[in-house]
Order: C-alpha cells, then structure tokens, then sequence
C-alpha cells in the first residue's frame, strides 16, 4: 500500500475512534431536525462516519468545540471560517459567541441542514453556510479558521494559510501540520487541539534607524522557519546571535547584547518592510526604535506545499 494510502487509511480509524469517544462524552446537542435530500422524496439526516468529498463525517464534540474558540479567542469583531464545516457546529457555536461565521461544506445536504440548525440557534444573520470546495473557495477574510480534517489535507491548505493576515488564528482539532509546531495545545479526554497563530514574515535583512550612542546594531539578518527565528545583528566588526527570537503574529520580540556588553530587550509591530517598537535596558525607560526592511523578504521556510513531504 502507497505510504500516503496509508496514512490516510490510519486517520480514517482514528477519526472512527474518536467518533465512538464522542458518542460517549459529548455534551447535549438539538435533536437533528429530518431535511428533504434534494432531488428525493425521502428525508435525510447525516450518520456518523458516513464519506464525504475528503473525510468521513465525525462531529467535533461539544466540550472540544467550545475549546477550539477558547483556544482561538474569538470576539465580536472575528470572523470565523470553518473548513469542511458538516453539520455547522463550530460555527454556529462561534455565531452564538458573537462573532461572525462562515461554513464551507462539499455536501449540499449539510450545508441545507446547518442552515436550518442556525435559524434554530437564532444566529442565521451572524452564519452562514456554503457549498464549496475548501481548496478553491475565497476564506481570505477569516480572523480565525476552525478545521478537522486529516494531516494530508491540512498540509495541502498549510500554503493558503500562511496567505492570511498575521495574527490569524487557525485551531485544528485532532491533526497538526507536520513539521510545523503549535502556539498552543490543549487535550480533553483522547481529544488533541492545536493553535497556530501566522506569523508575519520577518526574514531578509534590515537596518536600523538608530541614534547615535543608542547602543542598537547596524542591521540585523534573519532566517524564518514557519514561526521560529534565527537571527544575527552586527553593529561594526561585532556580530551576535539574538537571544530569544520570536514572531507572534506581528509582534516581534528579541534580546541581544550591545557592543558594551549591556542586555537589551526590544519589541515591535511588523509593519511590511518597517519595524517600529521600542528597546529597554535594564530598569530604563523604554525608547522608540525603527527598522527598515533593505529587499525582498524570503518565502518562509516550509510554508510552501510539498507533495509527500511534511
């Protein structure tokens, strides 16, 4: 059996395990109200582990759906996309949390019942749903995507993620994304969830706009490996490993030791080409800084999609 045959046939046991956890452990949910499949005169009503386009159906239980929001931080002000949406759980419940959402679902005959499940709830104005091929559809306006698929397929949308504003928040539940590593975990019984935040790109290199007698290197050169950060800064003949390198959305935070040999701790918001933040010293108040980005920033390390690979 091809090995990517394989690792599919696995995700589809373990879904099917995780479904008979769930049917013991999930919380109270509205009974399914009985839809007429389109085209038919019988009624339909979705059945566990049934196939769909890329995944077999096994709803997300209620607890690990309030924590996939948790997780997520959703407001108001969010705009939540679930990919491969079933049965419309996740979001409707982040309609009900009162943020906006989105649902893009294959099977037409889900997409009608979460459209009905969300006039039941009362957040139909918040939710909407969507017939649509998740690797085609448009969910550039998501401040938070929701999955739960299985690891070829999350590897496979890993690059139009990484197209999405930094700071968005995509939370899958049960699979990862190979190679690159959680903000965030969190486990409810068997059930694993996983936090990424996108990181803005902070790669190239860069000039400081610095005073003189601030202390701050001339530039700085990173690489950028998904979230993590190698980084050195020169100032003259002197070049240093930052300490501490990290991106968190576009917040950049980093250490280095001046040329006096005095710690300094700098933050700043990535903005395109510009960093503009501040830098302490010990107990000192802290001082504005600027840098320019001087080219091109570098593709991130392993945002792109590799076929077989992680």
């Amino acid at each position: 059996m091809r090995p990517h045959l394989l690792l599919r046939r696995q995700a589809l046991l373990r879904l099917g395990r995780l479904g008979s956890l769930a049917a013991a452990t999930a919380l109270p949910v509205p009974a399914l109200a009985q839809l007429r499949e389109p085209g038919h005169g019988g009624s339909w009503e979705p059945t566990r582990g049934q196939a769909g386009k890329d995944v077999i159906w096994i709803p997300t239980p209620d607890a690990l759906v309030q924590r996939m929001l948790q997780m997520a931080e959703v407001q108001a002000d969010d705009h939540v996309y679930d990919l491969g949406s079933g049965d419309g759980k996740i979001a409707i419940a982040a309609g009900r949390a009162g943020a906006l959402a989105t649902g893009l679902e294959f099977d037409p005959r889900m997409v009608e019942l979460s459209r009905r499940l969300a006039r039941e709830a009362g957040v139909h104005e918040r939710v909407r749903f969507e017939k649509a091929d998740i690797f085609e559809a448009d969910f550039s306006k998501a401040t938070v995507v929701t999955l739960y698929l299985l690891p070829e397929l999350n590897l496979r949308l890993r690059p139009r993620l990484f197209e999405l504003p930094p700071g968005t928040r995509v939370v899958s539940h049960s699979f990862g994304m190979g190679e690159w590593q959680p903000d965030e975990r969190s486990r409810i019984g068997s059930g694993e969830l996983f936090l990424w935040r996108i990181p803005a790109n902070v790669s190239g290199h860069w000039r400081f706009n610095a005073a003189a007698g601030s202390g701050l290197p001339q530039s700085m050169q990173v690489r950028q490996t998904f979230q993590k950060l190698q980084a050195e800064a020169s100032d003259g003949s002197l070049t240093a490993a930052l300490i501490e390198p990290r991106i968190d959305g576009r917040t950049l935070q980093f250490g280095l030791r001046d040329s006096a040999g005095r710690a300094v701790k700098l933050r700043a918001e990535v903005q395109g080409n510009r960093l503009r933040g501040s830098y302490q010293r010990g107990t000192a108040p802290p001082q504005p800084f600027e840098a320019e980005r001087t080219g091109p920033p570098d593709t991130i390390v392993g945002s792109a999609y590799v076929e077989g690979g992680t």
